[in-house]
């Protein structure tokens, strides 16, 4: 079979391995790796391009840290830099020098001893963004340190690759280590001085030709096109996607860059999940399955207790330690890169390749399982250590109550919070994407980090003693997640939710949301207003048939008691009176005349009921009022009568 066929089988087998492990409440990372495990050649599985298929997962390595760079900002790193720019050397120096001894003490010399402590020194970014993402960890401030240590960790990569190739080597093979630092240091200074001004506007000018197509494969072809030609260089493929992110993400472009890449991204990560079971030899771990264990244990613990130490030891308390240990201890993607540099060297034999890939799959797949015990570590620690905190910032100091609370601060969140703040009430924005959160902190809008399909985000919000929760995101899945969680917090609490379609309207009613918005089916009634204007079609039937149409669309949609029904029966009554506003423009004949000169009420059968003049409104004006330009006009009476003054005011005049 081709490769075309293999990656379909993939696709299909880690699907139903991810519908199992959500059946059983597990990571979907863990179906993915068992997919490639039954898959691989090593059990005689269908897929028989297993290097192929290797190749296309580095790929989805590299599109994860693109991504990863065009989401980074040095913003990110200033509430963890210390940890981070000081504490992940400590940290990857203190786990080299734990895999030293473990190999001195099985009798390893000394050369594949520090081999090995430099492969389980790095932690897995890919794994850990995924767990992270999937228990809702990311807005906290030990993702936060996660991130950080991680992004030091990768790009130690690069000096790894080229130092420990030339340990023990002669005085050309230092020389060539200079050269080699002096050459990465050199293609990074070059990359970022152009790429900065070059990218940029590459990115603008396809923008501005107005395909989507192109400026999606604009974007591939910026972070693997950069990627490749580290690689040349002689630097990490995926460093070099990193860098170029990192550069893209100062674009005015970078958000929608980001949005275009994920589905990209998470496809080929499946391909790199599975590859590595694929790359597991069960009859390898079979044989040396005591050795596995207990290389599993040591380094588990070891690494543990590390991340430990360097996050306390940097003044973090409470449960942020026990999170970066239960969450970084297992061994990362870029060690088998690592290692296979090694034995492409002869620095490191086949067998230990074999032992420590089996080590890193295991320990990556163990870990959304150890991860997720860090509940259990709130849940004993609750009564004598305070909740791990969550990045918040503009909070009114005398708390939240009785307030609004907007899950996703994107374009209609953040519009509706500036208007809600306008109006003085008080509100809260929860937003996962960190540029959002930027832009809400510096509008003084309060705002929280995090994923509001979590408890622990929602805690955050003081949702129990909220009044309203407007669901802004589209995706139903996210929604009703977020609804069920926050019915449980709060049984009482009304919200108002985005549709994205009508077939979503009886999930909605089964979760007793109390309204519903649906952004393009208003633009649809809109667009139709519109058309129909310029089809000379009269408008006060325009407005009626667009409030009819909305009428049946929303109101038989939700229960009786909905209190939208009773807004549908105030429009309505509303339109019993049949009141409309016309616009009185310079050269109308009623300019000038007053009502009894005009006499409206004989002439058309309307009556002016009111007159708004500037910023100022009279009411029930009296016989003698005289129009002026601009004024608009308030009458009321029958369709005839209102096109009738229509007419009469002036050819021109415009319905409001």
């Amino acid at each position: 079979m081709g490769i075309a066929t293999d990656i379909v089988v993939i696709v299909v087998a880690a699907f139903f391995g991810g519908l199992l492990m959500q059946r059983l409440k597990q990571p979907l990372i863990v179906g993915y790796i068992l997919a490639g495990v039954v898959l691989g050649p090593h059990t005689g599985g269908l897929v028989t391009s297993v290097h192929e298929i290797d190749l296309l997962a580095e790929i989805g390595v590299a599109l994860l840290l693109f991504a990863l760079g065009l989401e980074f900002s040095l913003k990110d790193l200033r509430p963890v830099r210390h940890v981070a720019l000081i504490g992940a050397p400590i940290q990857i120096l203190l786990t080299i020098a734990l895999g030293y001894g473990i190999g001195r003490y099985l009798g390893w010399e000394w050369r594949a001893s520090l081999w090995f402590g430099a492969l389980i020194s790095l932690s897995s970014t890919m794994v850990i963004l995924k767990t992270l993402m999937n228990s809702g960890r990311l807005g906290t401030l030990s993702s936060k340190v996660m991130i950080g240590i991680l992004l030091i960790q990768d790009l130690a990569v690069v000096p790894m690759m080229i130092i420990l190739p030339q340990l023990g080597g002669t005085a050309s093979a230092t020389a060539a280590l200079g050269y080699g630092v002096l050459k990465a240091g050199l293609f990074l200074t070059v990359m970022i001085t152009l790429g900065t001004r070059l990218l940029p506007r590459f990115l603008v000018t396809i923008a501005k030709l107005g395909s989507r197509e192109l400026f999606v494969l604009a974007i591939v072809a910026i972070g693997l096109g950069v990627g490749y030609l580290t690689h040349l260089v002689g630097l990490s493929f995926a460093l070099g996607a990193f860098v170029a992110g990192m550069v893209l993400s100062e674009s005015d472009y970078g958000h929608q860059a980001l949005s275009d890449v994920v589905p990209l991204r998470d496809l080929f990560g499946l391909l790199f999940f599975a590859s590595i079971g694929m790359l597991l030899d069960p009859r390898f771990l079979l044989d040396n399955i005591g050795m596995v264990a207990v290389l599993v244990l040591v380094v588990g613990l070891g690494k543990g207790i590390i991340f430990t130490l360097i996050t306390s030891l940097f003044g973090y308390r409470n449960v942020v330690p026990v999170a970066v240990a239960l969450g970084m201890f297992q061994i990362g993607e870029f060690s088998f890169v690592l290692a296979r540099v090694g034995v492409s060297t002869g620095s490191i034999s086949g067998d230990l390749f074999s032992l420590v890939l089996t080590v890193a799959v295991l320990t990556m797949a163990l870990t959304p399982l150890i991860a997720g015990q860090t509940d259990r570590a709130y849940a004993l620690r609750k009564r004598w250590s305070r909740k791990e905190p969550i990045d918040v910032a503009n909070l009114p100091r005398s708390g939240l109550h009785d307030h609004i609370v907007i899950a996703g601060g994107g374009r209609v969140g953040s519009q509706i919070a500036a208007t809600l703040q306008k109006l003085g009430l008080t509100t809260v924005v929860i937003e996962l994407d960190q540029r959002r959160v930027e832009q809400a902190k510096e509008a003084g809008v309060p705002v929280i980090y995090g994923d509001a399909s979590h408890e622990i985000v929602l805690e955050a919000a003081h949702l129990r003693s909220a009044r309203l929760l407007l669901v802004t995101v589209p995706s139903i899945v996210e929604s009703r997640t977020l609804i069920v969680h926050a019915r449980r917090l709060n049984p009482s609490l009304k919200v108002v939710a985005r549709a994205t379609d009508v077939d979503l309207l009886p999930i909605f009613r089964e979760l007793e949301v109390n309204e519903i918005v649906m952004p393009e089916f208003e633009a649809g009634l809109e667009m139709t207003r519109q058309a129909l204007l310029y089809l000379h079609m009269p408008p006060i039937e325009i407005q009626r048939n667009t409030r009819s149409l909305r009428r049946e669309m929303l109101a038989d949609s939700f229960s009786p008691a909905s209190e939208y029904r009773l807004l549908s029966h105030l429009e309505s009554a509303e339109q019993q009176f049949d009141l409309e506003w016309i616009v009185l423009e310079g050269e109308s004949p009623l300019v000038g005349v007053t009502i009894t000169e005009s006499e409206i009420r004989s002439r058309t059968g309307a009556s002016v009921v009111g007159v708004l003049r500037g910023d100022e409104l009279v009411p029930n004006p009296d016989v003698g009022f005289r129009f002026q330009p601009e004024d608009i006009v308030a009458i009321i009476g029958t369709s005839d009568a209102r096109v009738a003054f229509a007419r009469m005011a002036s050819s021109t005049a415009v319905v409001k």
